[in-house]
């Protein structure tokens, strides 16, 4: 068993504790910093987690909010995962025919003609 780990991303928490309320309000800030994002960007940054992040952007945020990464940042513990090597042939065969039944897919027999 492996822990999963994921992440909180808290930049509305860091921005609502530095005063800024709304996303159209940081805008200028990193225009300042040489950042330039779309104002849906910029929205979609505040609002959701974002799976990529460019440091340049980052860092940019930290400045503007005068914290650090760690406080823009957090690791999640999301539970175990199961160990599986994948060597195992019945464990390969039970997963196939689990996704087979899952999906209702059935193979189908090729007819060749000439």
């Amino acid at each position: 068993m492996t822990d999963i780990i994921g992440y909180e991303w808290r930049l509305r928490e860091q921005m609502a504790a530095a005063g800024l309320f709304s996303t159209t309000k940081l805008l200028p800030l990193l225009e300042e910093r040489g950042i330039h994002l779309s104002a849906s960007q910029v929205y979609r940054l505040v609002a959701e987690r974002p799976e990529r992040l460019n440091l340049h952007v980052l860092v940019a945020l930290m400045d503007i909010l005068g914290c650090t990464a760690d406080d823009l940042i957090s690791k999640v513990a999301l539970g175990r995962a199961d160990q599986r090597t994948g060597t195992d042939e019945s464990e390969l065969a039970e997963s196939a025919s689990a996704v087979i039944r899952a999906r209702g897919l059935r193979p189908h027999r090729a007819q060749i003609s000439d």
